[in-house]
Formats: structure tokens, C-alpha cells, sequence
């Protein structure tokens, strides 16, 4: 039987969901990117909610060996998720903005899921390297191109 979480434990995980969003956020807040902060964090504490939300129902609602399935709510998050990330692209001139903003709200997402989850290794393995992606690869980018030149 699945046990209820304590006020404890709900706490914990929607608080580090909505600090992972926060710090994907700030990345892309810094380079001045439409979802920044309140963007990420509301994402990622969003996404925990309802697993949170599934997992308590789940705990509640199990009578009988009949269970609830808490892993389907993963499914309406990454329908909703992918309907926000592509709201995020915009086609202009025959280029392309917004993909690392859609993606990361999709890693938003991710760590929202795993915090509710309660699987913290996950989450902040996660987020290392979201970070390292949105950081280090910007770095290196700015090395490798430093004239602004993208490459081909």
C-alpha cells in the first residue's frame, strides 16, 4: 500500500522543484531570454505538484489491492509541457528562435517530476547538466565563435 506523504516531505520536494526551476531560470533570465525565472521555477514546482498531487491520490484512493497509477500523470505533464514549449519557438525570417528556451522548459519539467517523485538523485544530477549545458556550452561557444559567428 502507498503511505501518504508528511507536510514534511511535500514540503521538501515542491521547495527543491521550485529552487531547480529557479536556477535554470536565472540562466536564462541572465541571457535575457523570455521564460526566465518565474517562467522555469512556476514550471518546475508546477510539474511536481501533480506528481505530488498523483501520489497523494494514489495513497488515498488505494483500497483493496486497487491501486491508482501515479505514473500517469507524467504523461498529461510532458502533453502540456510540450504545447508551452512550442509556443516558446518562433519562426522569423527563415530562422529559428527559441529552441534552448522550449528545451528548457522541458528540463523544468523533468526536475519538477523527479522532485515530486522524490527521486533527488535524479533531480539534481539533472540539473548539473542542464547547468552545464546552458552555462559551459555558452562559454564555449563565445571561445570558439567570438565574433558572433555561429559557425555553419
Amino acid at each position: 500500500m502507498i503511505e501518504e506523504l508528511t507536510m514534511v516531505e511535500l514540503l521538501s520536494r515542491a521547495a527543491l522543484a521550485l529552487v531547480m526551476g529557479l536556477s535554470i531560470g536565472w540562466d536564462r533570465e541572465t541571457k535575457h531570454k523570455a521564460a526566465g525565472l518565474r517562467t522555469m521555477a512556476l514550471v518546475s514546482l508546477g510539474s511536481a505538484g501533480v506528481v505530488l498531487a498523483g501520489v497523494e491520490l494514489a495513497a488515498a484512493m488505494s483500497v483493496d489491492g486497487v491501486q491508482l497509477d501515479p505514473l500517469r500523470v507524467i504523461s498529461g505533464i510532458v502533453g502540456g509541457i510540450g504545447f508551452l514549449g512550442a509556443g516558446a519557438i518562433i519562426q522569423s525570417g527563415g530562422k529559428v528562435h527559441g529552441l534552448t528556451t522550449a528545451a528548457s522548459i522541458w528540463v523544468a519539467a523533468s526536475l519538477g517530476i523527479a522532485c515530486g517523485f522524490g527521486l533527488y538523485r535524479l533531480a539534481f544530477v539533472l540539473l548539473g547538466l542542464t547547468l552545464v549545458v546552458l552555462i559551459g556550452v555558452t562559454t564555449l561557444k563565445g571561445e570558439v565563435f567570438p565574433d558572433g559567428d555561429r559557425g555553419p
